[in-house]
């Protein structure tokens, strides 16, 4: 029977998290019409089993490898019955009801793509990744080497766009992703050569580039753990500067050769000084 919110979870080692992160959602939840399904992605922890008789109306699901990110919420969207996917990190806990005033702003849209909300961390700060920019060779300038803030600007990090305004932007973060489910099929869905990081970007761009208009929604938000399930090694830098740079070569390496060039070599620059500061 077919729902009106699949909510999409993929966890790797974070029981407690996605402990917190579930009855979050069984708190604020103002929708009975929803579904939750839980792919774990071959966690070495297997404590995220003792979940499943606490939440016994979520579905959950072990995957027999870890193939990163978009493989396993591609693979529980196979399950998902719902019109609308919401893909939600298990760092995350929703703080309000707003789930259903976000379905209705999102039915409202005649070309709604996706939708994002304002986050912030356990300090109470916002993240800027709430709202950004596609990539180009400015605003990737700005974000690798400086630390320019211009609140008036459009720059990777939407200064122009207020932390509690509804607004038109180009990217939201995979942490909190709402999508319809016949569009994110329509569009291919998060791309499977992305590991770990870069995926939203990608689809936020698809989807863009399809005649899709994406929304960053102020009024509502949520608590961010970032980094807590993340381990800064010489691994994760690989799959970040790595995500980014299959970002390039698929959209940049051919209709746009200069900025290309500059973002492979900045890229590069910036991963060899990252790698520095680790030793």
């Amino acid at each position: 029977m077919s729902k009106k919110l699949s909510i999409i979870i993929v966890n790797y080692n974070v029981t407690q998290l996605l402990r917190n992160c579930l009855l979050s959602i069984q708190k604020y939840s103002d929708i009975t019409d929803y579904e939750i399904i839980v792919i774990d992605n071959k966690s070495t922890d297997s404590s995220w089993g003792d979940l499943i008789p606490e939440f016994p109306k979520v579905h959950f699901i072990a995957s027999e490898k870890n193939e990163g990110f978009s493989k396993a919420n591609n693979k529980a969207i196979e399950t998902a019955t719902g019109e609308y996917l919401l893909i939600l990190n298990p760092d995350t806990e929703l703080e309000g009801f707003y789930l259903n005033e976000i379905l209705d702003f999102a039915d409202s849209k005649t070309n709604f793509g996706c939708l994002g909300v304002r986050m912030h961390d356990a300090n109470g700060d916002f993240l800027p990744e709430s709202k950004r920019s596609v990539p180009d060779m400015f605003n990737s300038f700005e974000k690798l080497f400086t630390n320019f803030k211009n609140k008036n600007s459009k720059s990777y990090y939407r200064n122009d766009v207020g932390e509690f305004e509804i607004a038109e932007v180009e990217v939201i973060t995979g942490a909190f992703f709402l999508v319809k489910k016949e569009i994110y099929k329509k569009v291919g869905g998060l791309d499977d050569r992305y590991f770990m990081y870069g995926e939203d970007i990608d689809l936020c761009y698809t989807l863009l580039k399809n005649g899709y208009q994406n929304y960053y929604y102020g009024k509502a938000s949520i608590l961010h753990h970032k980094g807590e399930s993340t381990i800064k090694d010489e691994k994760y830098l690989e799959r970040f500067y790595g995500a980014m740079q299959i970002f390039i070569d698929k959209y940049y390496r051919e209709s746009k050769p200069l900025q290309y060039s500059f973002l492979k070599a900045g890229l590069k620059l910036r991963h060899k000084i990252e790698k520095i500061k680790l030793k």
